[in-house]
């Protein structure tokens, strides 16, 4: 499977989202991705990043490798283009 991990409060746009603190800039991952990957594999290397993130998983050949996931996460913004839950 392929894995891919972004910032927990990049969700804060979606509808009915709980409200995620923002992370040290310093520290935050805008996105990271393994392919071909184990599921314990993917939650343990989501487990060790340095700011709490969400974790993608997608069958092999699906994500990144696609680009699924940017067409899916791009539903999380708002017609006018604000995407204010992006710190």
């Amino acid at each position: 499977m392929n894995a891919i991990v972004e910032a927990v409060e990049y969700d804060n746009s979606c509808a009915d989202a709980d409200q995620a603190p923002a992370s040290d800039p310093a520290i935050t991952v805008d996105y990271d991705a393994l392919e071909a990957v184990s599921v314990q594999k993917a939650i343990a290397w989501a487990n060790g990043q340095l700011c709490p993130v969400t974790l993608y998983l997608y069958d092999l050949g699906g994500g990144f490798a696609s680009e699924e996931h940017f067409n899916e996460m791009g539903k999380r913004f708002t017609e006018d283009g604000d995407n204010s839950g992006r710190k």
